[in-house]
């Protein structure tokens, strides 16, 4: 059988790491939530004069060669009262913000395949397109005994942004939902 080799380095140094971080012009808070540690790790790695092993080390070899990736997985600055997180399991597909006074709707897409996009192709929304969007995360509104429905979610009617906090815009048929932020 044939054995795949790679030529991963087998650790790195502080200095890599620090060198990485501000060639990301990021703190090491920053940098500890892009690679998933505690800021304490990123502050020991930092200090030490050891030697660092571990995944960490691949991690930091990809950011090195693909240092525009961290621009296409970084949250925008929220503009707008709203957020809504438009998940696949736990992958983030589309960041929608919304301005509900001024019907003003801006949308983020990380996920590559249309079909995991709130809006599909669709990169600029109108508010009416948001409002369907929210409506197609709901039980409909012709749905029998829906007052039963209501009432168990503890709603006095139905209003889909309603029913999304309660449920998460979550549906039978799929493994998307909604984290509202605000």
């Amino acid at each position: 059988m044939k054995e795949n080799k790679y030529i991963t380095p087998a650790f790195i140094t502080a200095d890599d790491l620090k060198r990485i971080r501000k060639k990301l012009d990021i703190t090491q808070k920053e940098f500890a939530a892009l690679i998933q540690v505690s800021k304490p790790t990123v502050e020991r790695w930092e200090r030490s004069g050891e030697n660092i092993t571990g995944p960490v080390v691949l991690l930091i070899q990809m950011i090195d060669k693909y240092p525009e990736y961290i621009d296409a997985i970084k949250v925008p600055q929220k503009k707008l009262p709203l957020r809504l997180w438009y998940m696949h399991r736990q992958k983030v597909c589309s960041i929608i913000d919304v301005d509900e006074m001024r019907r003003q709707v801006v949308v983020t897409n990380y996920a590559e395949h249309i079909m995991f996009r709130a809006f599909g192709a669709v990169e600029n929304p109108s508010f009416e397109m948001y409002t369907e969007f929210l409506e197609s995360r709901c039980f409909p509104r012709t749905r029998d005994k829906m007052k039963l429905i209501l009432q168990d979610l503890d709603l006095p009617f139905y209003d889909p942004f309603m029913i999304i906090e309660k449920t998460e815009g979550r549906m039978a048929e799929d493994d998307f939902w909604i984290r509202i932020e605000r």
